[in-house]
């Protein structure tokens, strides 16, 4: 543990990023999950609604700094990739 007042600030801030960090990542994770199982489903509304909830979280993860842009592309890509082959 650190010794300096400011250092010992900087360790709670550092967690407390972290624990915003995972949640955000769970939540893209969860909303890819839900755009996978609408693949097989009829509704084609629905699907693109998912769809395009992962690409604006994402996007928004990318400019907040919590996801590199060429790692948000490839789960985009993928999901699309996936949904795709669900289909056929």
């Amino acid at each position: 543990m650190a010794n300096i007042k400011s250092a010992k600030k900087r360790v709670l801030i550092a967690e407390a990023n972290r624990q915003r960090n995972v949640a955000f990542k769970t939540s893209i994770k969860s909303a890819v999950k839900k755009a996978l199982s609408l693949a097989t489903d009829s509704d084609k509304e629905a699907l693109n609604l998912a769809i395009s909830k992962v690409y604006q979280l994402c996007d928004k993860a990318v400019s907040k700094g919590i996801l590199h842009k060429n790692t948000a592309a490839r789960k985009k890509s993928r999901l699309v990739l996936a949904i795709k082959r669900a289909q056929q």
